[in-house]
């Protein structure tokens, strides 16, 4: 058996649900040797149960479970309270993955999968998720975003973002003016030099529904066709600016 360094996040507590109990128990033995605390469940009631009795701070979600799927347990979990999910499909349709994110979802692992690489994308989220003392609230056009404490306001109003749409608004607000393709935004925002590109596009749309007055004519969040995205900050007071070049990156555009 192969030797496993630590995780950072050692003892975060981690829901593993899947019916097949072949993966859970090699997931599950991963992320135990990593240094996680791991409850299982088989199905979706049982997943709902046991987050209730210990809440988890990350859940590892399988789509295709018995009777209540893995969109309807992230959509009941969710309800309850924020918490990362990363789902697990084996569906090779763009849209499953797609209507994953759209509920909810931090992140997806398409089956079949290496441990190690979800592992690695556990660590991703958790670290994500943790605060950040040193960080200085960041405030732009009616929108307030703490990093420390994990909260952003939009009018004084919480909003109730994931933890992706979290950083990806503390990304932008950092950042103002700067077009940043989807590439640069996986890698910047999700921390991976690969990935499904229509994760950052579902994650715009997403958030363009919780920060804009009108989510169909997008004032803050803006598309620069050809190119990518860009924050106007508008009457920014406390926004951070970006360092560095401002080349604009030449990739395609997303579809927004």
């Amino acid at each position: 058996m192969e030797q496993q360094q630590p995780s950072p996040q050692a003892g975060a507590r981690i829901l593993v649900v899947d019916d097949d109990p072949t993966v859970a128990e090699i997931v599950s033995g991963y992320l135990d040797r990593a240094g996680y605390v791991v409850d299982r469940a088989g199905d979706g009631p049982d997943a709902l149960a046991r987050a209730a009795a210990h809440w988890p701070d990350l859940v590892v979600l399988d789509l295709m479970l018995p009777g209540m799927d893995g969109l309807e347990v992230c959509r009941r979990i969710r309800g309850r309270g924020p918490v990362p999910v990363i789902m697990l499909t084996a569906r090779g349709d763009e849209d499953d993955r797609i209507l994953g994110l759209e509920v909810g979802a931090d992140d997806y692992v398409t089956k079949p999968f290496s441990p190690r690489e979800l592992v690695l994308r556990v660590q991703s989220v958790l670290r994500r998720t943790g605060p950040v003392p040193s960080a200085r609230p960041l405030r732009a056009a009616g929108l307030s975003v703490d990093p420390a404490a994990r909260r952003a306001t939009k009018d004084g109003t919480e909003l109730a973002l994931t933890v992706r749409e979290f950083d990806l608004l503390a990304f932008f607000l950092r950042h103002p003016g700067r077009v940043y393709s989807r590439e640069d935004l996986m890698r910047e925002v999700w921390g991976w030099d690969f990935g499904d590109l229509s994760t950052v596009t579902v994650h715009v749309r997403r958030l363009r529904g919780k920060v804009e007055d009108d989510a169909a004519r997008p004032r803050l969040i803006q598309t620069v066709w050809g190119v990518g995205y860009r924050f106007e900050a508008g009457d920014a007071d406390d926004a951070s600016h970006a360092t560095g070049t401002t080349d604009t990156p030449d990739t395609e555009a997303p579809e927004a």
